[in-house]
């Protein structure tokens, strides 16, 4: 997030109003109670144009790819294009992405072929605070006398202990796995630093961007990451999942796969017929938040990847707005306990997502009393386990978690915290 004050001071705010409208599901009731979705962590609603996109791939260019007929070549356009709008999303060549069902199966994938280059002894570097699927494909790499160390946390703020990781990387460390921002208390982590670290001891450096890129600008050539991560289906699109690599890695590992599957990028990492209509609402996905920019910028001549830009600036402003609202009131509720960064001085090492507990419930009595409510909220470990292990609260529910995004409105914040004090008042 390195974009001039004076562009920042350009943008108009999120026009709520018009954010909402684009998203049909938001209009739902439960039990009488219009439909409050923090559940954003998991997957986000997605707006109409991606409704639309996935229909009419089916009814217009339903085809497998390479054919001499129409709707294959239409399919062969559209995959371009959604080539394009991830270099867009991204900031790289088009080339230098490749899809798959999601980002674990993707990240299961790569750990695989980088695999076959590595020998017993070399080490990989994960982290207590990531999302598992950002630990397991690399500690699956253990079968082959991979040995994987693992970077603790400040357990009182819930960020990344930097003295442990510089600690853990050796001149064995071959490569060092962390994500960009926690899935499960919002925590951003210092990916650039991470980087840098990784780099100094030769290691390659891989980001789990999945939970960041709802929030905030990807730039993987400022961050000079080598490999980077995330899922549309978090950034308002279909269930898939994308890795950027640079492209002399992508070229130098290499990928298991079928004959005569292509070795060229940016075919070369992708196994079988890909999910085609999801790649067509990909392409809306990263459009819709380019017109969101747009919506906020004056300068609406912007190219995409400037309206991306302006976008998430006004995104992360109207977000953080809010979060200090949650946070703010959340401390506020007798018996919760706050997991992660609670000082406002410091949200901006933070996205909107948050873990709690509230004392003689369950967390997933927590989520039920809220869902009865229409106030959708998770419950448990969301896949990072290591992190809810660590805290102590794995054997007894994990946490309940809040995740805001930019559709969200003051109002339902305010709801969330009336349901939470009755809650907390009750017996």
């Amino acid at each position: 997030m390195t974009t001039p004050l004076a562009q920042k001071e350009t943008l108009a705010p999120v026009d709520i109003n018009w954010v909402r409208a684009q998203f049909p599901s938001l209009r739902q009731t439960v039990n009488g109670h219009p439909a409050t979705f923090l559940d954003a962590p998991a997957g986000t609603q997605v707006p109409q144009r991606v409704i639309d996109a996935v229909r009419d791939y089916f009814e217009q260019s339903n085809a497998n790819t390479c054919g001499a007929f129409a709707t294959s070549r239409r399919t062969d356009a559209m995959i371009a294009a959604a080539r394009a709008a991830m270099a867009d999303l991204f900031k790289c060549a088009a080339e230098e992405g490749f899809f798959g069902p999601n980002m674990t199966t993707a990240t299961f994938a790569l750990a695989r072929g980088i695999g076959r280059d590595l020998k017993a002894g070399d080490e990989v570097v994960v982290t207590t605070i990531d999302h598992d699927a950002n630990v397991a494909p690399w500690r699956a790499l253990k079968e082959l006398g991979v040995v994987v160390r693992q970077v603790d946390i400040r357990e009182e703020d819930c960020t990344l202990d930097m003295d442990d990781l510089r600690r853990k990387i050796t001149p064995r460390t071959r490569l060092v796995a962390a994500g960009y921002a926690s899935n499960a208390v919002g925590t951003i982590n210092p990916v650039a630093e991470v980087v840098r670290l990784a780099h100094e001891a030769g290691a390659l450096a891989f980001i789990d961007a999945v939970h960041y890129a709802p929030h905030g600008p990807i730039d993987v050539r400022e961050l000079d990451c080598d490999f980077l991560a995330c899922s549309p289906y978090k950034f308002f699109g279909p269930h898939m999942g994308c890795i950027y690599g640079k492209r002399d890695l992508l070229l130098r590992f290499r990928p298991y796969k079928v004959r005569p599957a292509p070795e060229t990028l940016p075919d070369r990492w992708e196994t079988g017929t890909q999910i085609h209509e999801g790649l067509a609402g990909v392409v809306a996905a990263i459009d819709y938040i380019a017109d969101l920019g747009r919506h906020c910028d004056p300068a609406s001549t912007l190219t995409r990847r400037g309206a991306l830009t302006s976008a998430y600036h006004a995104i992360r402003q109207h977000e953080m707005s809010l979060a200090a609202k949650m946070i703010r009131g959340l401390l506020e509720i007798p018996g919760l306990r706050f997991y992660g960064i609670s000082d406002p001085a410091r949200f901006d090492t933070r996205v909107p997502t948050v873990g709690v507990r509230l004392a003689n419930h369950k967390p997933l009595a927590i989520a039920t009393f809220l869902g009865d409510r229409g106030i959708f909220t998770w419950d448990g470990n969301y896949y990072a386990m290591n992190l809810t292990e660590r805290l102590g609260v794995e054997k007894d529910g994990g946490l309940l978690r809040i995740g805001l995004v930019h559709y969200n409105a003051a109002e339902e914040v305010d709801q969330l915290l009336a349901a939470l004090h009755e809650l907390a008042a009750s017996r």
